[in-house]
Protein backbone atom coordinates (compact mmCIF):
# COMPACT_ATOMS: atom_id res chain seq x y z
CA UNK A 1 0.00 0.00 0.00
CA UNK A 2 1.24 3.49 -0.84
CA UNK A 3 0.05 7.02 -0.19
CA UNK A 4 -0.41 9.93 -2.59
CA UNK A 5 0.55 13.60 -1.92
CA UNK A 6 -2.59 14.12 0.24
CA UNK A 7 -1.70 11.14 2.41
CA UNK A 8 -4.58 9.06 1.01
CA UNK A 9 -3.64 5.39 1.01
CA UNK A 10 -4.06 3.29 -2.10
CA UNK A 11 -2.88 -0.03 -3.44
CA UNK A 12 -0.14 -0.05 -6.05
CA UNK A 13 -1.24 -1.33 -9.38
CA UNK A 14 2.31 -2.03 -10.49
CA UNK A 15 4.00 -5.38 -10.38
CA UNK A 16 6.11 -5.78 -7.24
CA UNK A 17 8.71 -8.35 -8.19
CA UNK A 18 10.22 -8.93 -4.73
CA UNK A 19 6.82 -9.34 -3.10
CA UNK A 20 5.63 -11.76 -5.79
CA UNK A 21 8.82 -13.83 -5.66
CA UNK A 22 8.65 -14.13 -1.87
CA UNK A 23 4.99 -15.15 -1.98
CA UNK A 24 5.72 -17.78 -4.65
CA UNK A 25 8.47 -19.24 -2.47
CA UNK A 26 6.22 -19.30 0.59
CA UNK A 27 3.41 -20.90 -1.41
CA UNK A 28 5.75 -23.56 -2.80
CA UNK A 29 7.03 -24.39 0.69
CA UNK A 30 3.52 -24.62 2.13
CA UNK A 31 2.16 -26.70 -0.76
CA UNK A 32 5.12 -29.08 -0.75
CA UNK A 33 4.83 -29.78 3.01
CA UNK A 34 1.64 -31.75 2.45
CA UNK A 35 3.14 -33.96 -0.22
CA UNK A 36 6.52 -34.47 1.48
CA UNK A 37 4.93 -35.37 4.81
CA UNK A 38 2.34 -37.77 3.42
CA UNK A 39 4.85 -39.37 1.05
CA UNK A 40 7.26 -39.90 3.94
CA UNK A 41 4.50 -41.47 6.07
CA UNK A 42 3.58 -43.80 3.20
CA UNK A 43 7.23 -44.79 2.81
CA UNK A 44 7.97 -45.55 6.47
CA UNK A 45 4.69 -47.44 6.90
CA UNK A 46 4.82 -49.10 3.50
CA UNK A 47 2.97 -52.27 4.55
CA UNK A 48 0.07 -50.21 5.86
CA UNK A 49 0.07 -48.19 2.64
CA UNK A 50 -0.11 -51.37 0.55
CA UNK A 51 -3.00 -52.59 2.71
CA UNK A 52 -4.80 -49.27 2.24
CA UNK A 53 -4.51 -49.54 -1.54
CA UNK A 54 -5.71 -53.16 -1.37
CA UNK A 55 -8.82 -51.99 0.53
CA UNK A 56 -9.59 -49.58 -2.32
CA UNK A 57 -9.26 -52.46 -4.83
CA UNK A 58 -6.35 -50.86 -6.65
CA UNK A 59 -4.74 -53.25 -9.11
CA UNK A 60 -1.28 -54.30 -7.88
CA UNK A 61 -1.43 -52.54 -4.49
CA UNK A 62 2.37 -52.68 -3.94
CA UNK A 63 2.95 -50.89 -7.27
CA UNK A 64 0.23 -48.35 -6.46
CA UNK A 65 1.94 -47.70 -3.10
CA UNK A 66 5.31 -47.21 -4.80
CA UNK A 67 3.74 -44.74 -7.25
CA UNK A 68 2.08 -42.87 -4.40
CA UNK A 69 5.44 -42.49 -2.61
CA UNK A 70 7.13 -41.35 -5.82
CA UNK A 71 4.44 -38.77 -6.57
CA UNK A 72 4.02 -37.49 -3.03
CA UNK A 73 7.54 -37.60 -1.62
CA UNK A 74 9.41 -37.14 -4.89
CA UNK A 75 7.00 -34.59 -6.33
CA UNK A 76 6.83 -32.74 -3.03
CA UNK A 77 10.62 -32.43 -2.83
CA UNK A 78 10.84 -31.27 -6.45
CA UNK A 79 8.12 -28.70 -5.83
CA UNK A 80 9.90 -27.55 -2.68
CA UNK A 81 13.23 -26.94 -4.41
CA UNK A 82 11.65 -25.60 -7.58
CA UNK A 83 12.96 -28.09 -10.13
CA UNK A 84 10.79 -28.52 -13.24
CA UNK A 85 7.98 -26.94 -11.24
CA UNK A 86 5.46 -26.62 -14.05
CA UNK A 87 5.81 -30.29 -15.01
CA UNK A 88 5.74 -31.39 -11.37
CA UNK A 89 2.63 -29.27 -10.73
CA UNK A 90 0.82 -30.93 -13.65
CA UNK A 91 1.89 -34.40 -12.47
CA UNK A 92 0.74 -33.70 -8.91
CA UNK A 93 -2.51 -32.20 -10.26
CA UNK A 94 -3.22 -35.46 -12.11
CA UNK A 95 -2.25 -37.53 -9.06
CA UNK A 96 -4.52 -35.53 -6.74
CA UNK A 97 -7.39 -35.64 -9.26
CA UNK A 98 -7.18 -39.44 -9.43
CA UNK A 99 -6.85 -39.79 -5.65
CA UNK A 100 -9.84 -37.50 -5.16
CA UNK A 101 -11.98 -39.43 -7.63
CA UNK A 102 -11.10 -42.78 -6.07
CA UNK A 103 -10.94 -42.08 -2.35
CA UNK A 104 -13.21 -39.11 -1.68
CA UNK A 105 -16.46 -39.82 -3.52
CA UNK A 106 -18.53 -38.21 -0.78
CA UNK A 107 -21.80 -38.91 -2.60
CA UNK A 108 -21.31 -42.66 -2.05
CA UNK A 109 -20.94 -42.47 1.75
CA UNK A 110 -23.54 -42.65 4.48
CA UNK A 111 -24.38 -39.39 6.22
CA UNK A 112 -21.96 -40.04 9.08
CA UNK A 113 -18.95 -40.11 6.74
CA UNK A 114 -20.32 -37.90 3.96
CA UNK A 115 -19.32 -34.64 5.65
CA UNK A 116 -15.76 -35.85 6.29
CA UNK A 117 -15.37 -37.06 2.71
CA UNK A 118 -16.91 -33.85 1.34
CA UNK A 119 -14.33 -31.92 3.30
CA UNK A 120 -11.48 -34.02 1.88
CA UNK A 121 -12.91 -33.77 -1.63
CA UNK A 122 -13.02 -29.98 -1.62
CA UNK A 123 -9.65 -29.71 0.14
CA UNK A 124 -8.18 -31.70 -2.72
CA UNK A 125 -9.97 -29.54 -5.29
CA UNK A 126 -8.38 -26.49 -3.63
CA UNK A 127 -4.96 -28.14 -3.72
CA UNK A 128 -5.51 -28.79 -7.42
CA UNK A 129 -6.22 -25.07 -7.85
CA UNK A 130 -2.92 -24.19 -6.17
CA UNK A 131 -1.08 -26.65 -8.38
CA UNK A 132 -2.64 -25.06 -11.46
CA UNK A 133 -1.22 -21.72 -10.32
CA UNK A 134 2.28 -23.23 -10.20
CA UNK A 135 1.71 -24.82 -13.60
CA UNK A 136 0.81 -21.38 -14.95
CA UNK A 137 3.42 -19.13 -13.32
CA UNK A 138 6.23 -21.53 -12.46
CA UNK A 139 8.39 -21.56 -9.35
CA UNK A 140 9.46 -17.94 -9.24
CA UNK A 141 13.00 -16.63 -8.79
CA UNK A 142 14.01 -18.90 -5.92
CA UNK A 143 14.37 -22.28 -7.58
CA UNK A 144 16.87 -25.06 -8.21
CA UNK A 145 16.71 -25.08 -12.00
CA UNK A 146 17.54 -22.00 -14.00
CA UNK A 147 15.80 -22.44 -17.35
Amino acid sequence: MSANANGTKFYRRTYDSDYTQNVLLAARILMSLLFVYLGYVKLVSFGVTVGYFAEWDFPMPPMAAVLAVIFELGGGILLLVGWKTRWVAWALFLYVAIATGVAHRFWTYEAVQAFNQTSHFFKNVSIMGGLLCFAAVGPGRFRFDKD
